[in-house]
């Protein structure tokens, strides 16, 4: 049986250590640390806690190994999003694809940051960037994390309206609307952010250098920066998107099913598919961290679940968060038809382009519009 303070000295850097002891284990950062030595007579009850943190080197090339899958599968399925979306540009547009541009864009970003966070835990948690690299990928981690949700949920909003409202907008208004939108809700990402790039930062703790969150008065504000997230990026989405998707399914029932609205049916039914992929992907991880909020509001107590669902099971969480960035764009592509069969014939064109003169741009686009009328 271990005692506090061989837990201490003895567990890995980034173990469960970073959130009983006071700190942070974020779904931004999946890494950023604060371990006070000082906090060590706040769990003193761990001595009665029968636990070992064997496995944890295990459990960080794995995730190390994760990230780098995530990053690798995330960059090439959302190029192909840009390049899909690129090939149709001059056909029919629709808001949602507006929407989906700027998803794949959030998703790419964020993978382009899993490379610094799967070093970064392959080093136990010792940041090796700089201070200013820590401020920019935390930030960035976090404000994609806010806009995918945004652009969700204003998919769900407009699918609701695109199927069930009888006015017709003219293409023209409709493009500028839906990217005076989307420039909205980037700048609303960016504002939620603002917490994380101002508080996060490089600090030496016991000769180790740890990219975290560091608030000026501890515990209150560390479970009200995790309260904001749980509440912006998840629950009150969730309200939205629930409310909006049982009303497109009650605006279907009532109208009944002729052959445009099994067509739109479908669509909606995609578009769930991605709302409930992120879902699916999220909520482990934002349940988790809402046990921990509680548990440094002294809502709850601690006690050895806490520890063993911290050390093993939230890395488990984030691993299953990071998947959504790169399930996106596999969704978009295996569920709309149009891209599925333009996908298909560029496929199995592919040979015959490689073979000959790289094509220009504009007979790659008449290509696919004969492909896809």
């Amino acid at each position: 049986m271990r005692s506090v303070d061989s837990l201490v000295h003895q567990a890995p850097v980034g173990e469960f250590l970073s959130e009983i002891m006071g700190g942070i284990l974020n779904q931004s950062g999946w890494g950023t640390l604060n371990r006070s030595l000082t906090d060590q007579h706040k769990f003193s009850s761990l001595e009665d806690i029968d636990v070992t943190a064997d496995g944890s080197l295990v459990l960080r090339i794995i995730i190390s190994v994760v990230y780098s899958a995530v990053c690798a599968v995330g960059l090439v399925g959302n190029l192909l999003v840009f390049f899909l979306m690129k090939i149709r540009q001059g056909q029919k547009k629709s808001i949602i694809n507006f929407f989906v541009i700027n998803l794949a864009v959030t998703d790419f970003q964020f993978v382009l940051t899993l490379p610094f966070w799967a070093v970064d835990t392959a080093l136990d948690f010792s940041w090796p960037f700089g201070n200013a690299m820590c401020k920019i990928i935390l930030s960035v981690t976090v404000m994609n994390m806010y806009a995918s949700v945004f652009f969700l949920t204003a998919m769900s909003i407009t699918r609701y309206w695109s199927v069930a409202s009888a006015l017709k907008i003219p293409s023209r208004k409709k493009s500028v609307s839906v990217k005076w939108v989307c420039a909205v809700l980037w700048i609303l990402a960016t504002v939620a952010t603002a917490p994380t790039s101002i508080f996060s930062t490089v600090t030496v703790v016991a000769g180790e250098k740890l990219c975290l969150l560091k608030f000026p008065d501890g515990q209150d504000w560390l479970a009200l920066y995790h309260l904001q997230k749980i509440v912006i990026a998840f629950i009150l989405p969730m309200f939205i998107l629930s409310v909006f998707y049982l009303l497109l399914l009650r605006f279907i029932r009532k109208r009944g099913i002729n052959t445009r609205q099994r067509r739109r049916s479908k669509v909606a039914k995609s578009v769930t598919v991605v709302v409930l992929s992120f879902f699916i992907c999220w909520m482990p991880n934002h349940a988790i961290t809402l046990w921990g909020v509680l548990v440094k509001l002294n809502a709850v107590h601690w006690d050895k679940t806490y520890y063993m669902v911290h050390t093993y099971v939230f890395p488990v969480t984030v691993c299953l968060a990071h998947t959504n960035s790169c399930l996106n764009p596999v969704l978009y592509c295996l569920m709309r038809r149009e891209f599925r069969k333009l996908l298909h014939a560029l496929m199995k064109k592919s040979p015959k382009i490689l073979s000959e003169d790289f094509p220009n741009e504009k007979c790659i686009k008449e290509a696919a519009r004969r492909i896809i009328p």
